[in-house]
């Protein structure tokens, strides 16, 4: 079965989560995807602890495998001649740049769009950035907990005089620039089909989580209404819509409907609490509740909802949810197999579900660093005679035999 992204060859330049989670989503979807990695420690996410136990090399490090299964990797030294042309051979062929360098870098290293453009009309650069390709703080170093605080949500976690709430996922990394990127990318293709032109597409990680305030913001930027902590509807705003400490644990009560919460009520014979549904954090009403579910444990919690249609479900830890029915059956765990590992990785699945043409989450391991140098140049039209001599000069570089470097360094 041929996949929906099949001949979509994809140069990924990016490290760590945003560009790999995107370009992930290519390649399950069969995507040609080749990482191009420096001389050096490559995708920092190769080196990142814990490493899972038994796999060995540049693709040991769990995350790494989570985040780059299906892709090939090129070692090059785009800071030597020889690289930049090898680099820009490779363009010639290709549909997509994906990069997250800060702006300027490619322009500096002689492999900026233009350089692009002139190789392959046709090519898509999709550059994320913290803040944008323009705009004032373009220059300005950050990761996902500055650019949420910069938008406006992260001060907007938690109830009113408490810690700022920061959450576990990476909003801005993932959302507002894996997802976007992977959203642009696509626009962009679609756009070329019509037009032959590829173009620049500028996605800014700040801009991207921005837009996941999309409700708040439709109301400040109409009335000047400020939305404050302790008072977002959806934030724990309303008590039936909050999670509740329970027995031996939580829960999380999302009866925002109506008829939701009065099916819980009626289910705790506490009808006359209907009233006061939208009530806040800190009422009569609000203890009451608290003391209604502190009598029960989550597993009773969880028989009632199943009785009471009411939007009650506990809150389970990162491994009780990856070991529930939801997530097996959903096919969100999976098997990778790995080379150099004792057994298959576990990881993340596709949560894009296809009814006829499916992703692969299969097609191809994690590539070591610089696994398919050789491989790459040869799609570039290098004879063998010209890839040894850049392997022997250092422009290019096949596995190291030895881990090279550090996540933090």
């Amino acid at each position: 079965m041929s996949l929906p992204l099949e001949g979509v060859r994809v140069l990924d330049m990016s490290r760590l989560l945003p560009g790999p989670f995107c370009s992930l989503l290519l390649a399950d979807f069969g995507a040609d995807v080749l990482k191009i990695e420096d001389m050096g420690i490559g995708d920092y996410a190769r080196w990142a602890p814990p490493f899972h136990e038994g796999v060995e090399g540049g693709a040991g490090a769990a995350i790494f495998v989570g985040l780059n299964r299906n892709k090939r990797s090129l070692r090059v030294n785009l800071k030597a001649p020889e690289g930049k042309e090898i680099f820009l051979k490779l363009v010639a062929g290709a549909d997509v740049v994906l990069d997250s360098f800060r702006p300027g870098v490619l322009e500096r290293l002689g492999v900026g769009y233009e350089q692009m453009r002139a190789a392959n009309p046709g090519i898509i650069h999709c550059a994320i950035t913290g803040y944008g390709l323009d705009g004032p703080l373009r220059d300005r170093s950050g990761h996902d907990l500055n650019y949420l605080a910069r938008i406006g949500l992260l001060g907007l976690g938690g109830d009113d005089g408490a810690p700022l709430v920061q959450s576990a996922a990476q909003i801005a990394d993932i959302g507002g620039g894996g997802l976007m990127a992977a959203f642009g990318i696509m626009a962009a293709l679609r756009e070329r089909e019509r037009s032959g032109e590829g173009q620049v597409v500028d996605i800014s990680m700040a801009d991207g989580a921005l837009s996941w305030l999309t409700m708040l913001a439709a109301n400040t930027l109409a009335d000047g209404s400020v939305p404050r902590r302790g008072d977002l509807a959806l934030g724990g705003g309303f008590l039936c819509y909050r999670p509740y400490p329970c027995a031996d644990g939580h829960v999380a009560l999302g009866a925002l409907e109506p008829k939701f919460f009065q099916n819980f009520l009626a289910g705790v014979g506490r009808e006359e609490l209907a009233e006061h549904q939208f009530e806040g954090p800190g009422t009569p009403a609000h203890a009451e509740l608290e003391a209604i579910f502190a009598a029960r444990t989550r597993a009773e919690w969880a028989a009632f909802a199943e009785q009471h249609d009411c939007c009650l479900e506990p809150v389970l830890a990162l491994d009780e949810a990856l070991d529930s029915e939801l997530v097996r059956e959903r096919e969100m765990v999976v098997e990778i197999a790995q080379p150099g590992a004792a057994a298959p990785v576990r990881t993340l699945g596709n949560p894009v579900k296809l009814s006829r043409t499916p992703g692969d989450v299969h097609r191809l391991h994690a590539p070591q660093l610089g696994e398919h140098t050789q491989d790459a140049l040869r799609d570039a039209g290098y004879g063998e005679e010209e890839i040894a001599a850049l392997l022997e000069q250092g422009v290019v570089g096949l596995p190291p035999e030895e881990q090279l470097g550090s996540f933090l360094t």
